[in-house]
């Protein structure tokens, strides 16, 4: 299993565009699906600077199959104002980061 994560700075002309292709594959990996791949993407509160985590089973990428990923990596040179930074990540512990339980309210005592 491998994890990643990947940090980026967008230019803020470009970040709605930007925006606009990361829906595109989450749209994309809705439809098909593909297995081994756990992937999330964020917006950090600065509103320009994103963080992605991705997960796979065999180390393999997965994500280069998508089409929209494809067209997200084409031109992102033009679009970033710094990065990207890419690291590795070795997990300590984690609590229903990827998983697909829903978070429920606690329910009250009895």
């Amino acid at each position: 299993m491998r994890r990643v994560m990947v940090r980026y700075r967008v230019k803020p002309e470009r970040v709605a565009e930007h925006e606009a292709l990361i829906r595109a594959v989450y749209d994309e990996l809705g439809r098909t699906k593909p297995n081994g791949l756990r992937y999330a993407a964020f917006r950090l509160e600065d509103g320009v600077s994103f963080v992605h985590l991705a997960e796979t089973e065999d180390g393999g990428s997965p994500l280069s199959e998508v089409a929209a990923f494809r067209d997200f990596q084409a031109g992102i040179d033009e679009r970033l104002d710094e990065g990207p930074v890419v690291s590795a990540l070795e997990e300590i512990g984690s609590f229903r980061l990827f998983g697909d339980e829903p978070i429920a309210a606690a329910e009250a005592p009895g």
